[in-house]
């Protein structure tokens, strides 16, 4: 999807804390999440970018708007964003669901190779995130089961201390809030609560896209990114 957005803007593409290539995460006993904020931030003033826009998914999407609330962002576009659960059973039921991706990568590891390979195999191991999932290459496939896999301490500790988003947000950050129609991992019904609690935002349910909705319309989600960042509310 990058290619979509690079001709229209300087794109930079961030292994958060404790994922991909990145150091591990060291939380310390903190709140994951606000510790992985603190580091990005720095990573932004590293390279002089005081207010960029933002964008992110899930953990990602919930990140920037943190960074948006702490006024380092000029927007921020977000994707099904992390922290707006209706109730306790939601958060346990998302959390639940990491957790047994964590052990299932694990455990198909030896023959993730030959899964990915199939149709029916894409489908078992991208099916709860995509709802498109034999679209993707079998090499794609391979690099986000093996990608959680390797995130999972850095995960686990986001799951462990995770708070919901309650922070303000200045009126002059041009703030959307997107979210995937059959989004399996969190309910567009928490789009509701994100309403509540982010009034300013502009809202935007993204047709026939799961959680992962980059992978099931590239094409909508650039367009999203980009007339999110273009400036103007």
């Amino acid at each position: 999807m990058l290619g979509l957005l690079t001709p229209h803007r300087d794109v930079i593409a961030v292994d958060l804390p404790g994922h991909g290539e990145s150091p591990p995460l060291q939380a310390d006993g903190k709140e994951a999440v606000e510790v992985m904020a603190d580091r990005l931030a720095d990573l932004l003033s590293s390279l002089d970018l005081e207010q960029p826009h933002l964008g992110g998914n899930s953990l990602g999407g919930a990140l920037a708007l943190i960074l948006a609330a702490r006024g380092r962002g000029a927007s921020a576009t977000t994707l099904s964003p992390a922290g707006f659960f209706n109730n306790r059973a939601q958060y346990y039921y998302a959390r639940g669901f990491f957790e047994f991706a964590l052990i299932s990568g694990r455990a198909l590891a030896p023959v993730l190779p030959r899964l990915a390979q199939g149709k029916t195999g894409r489908a078992l191991l991208m099916g709860g995130v995509v709802t498109r999932p034999t679209r993707l290459s079998p090499a794609q496939v391979q690099g986000d089961v093996t990608g959680i896999v390797r995130a999972a301490d850095a995960v686990h500790a986001v799951l462990r201390t995770f708070q919901p988003f309650t922070m303000s947000i200045p009126d002059d950050v041009l703030v959307t809030i997107c979210w995937g129609s059959k989004d399996r991992v969190l309910s567009s019904k928490n789009a509701l609560v994100a309403r509540e609690r982010v009034p300013s935002a502009r809202f935007r349910i993204l047709p026939h896209c799961g959680h992962v909705p980059m992978s099931d319309d590239p094409e909508l989600v650039a367009r999203v990114l980009l007339e999110g960042s273009a400036g103007r509310h």
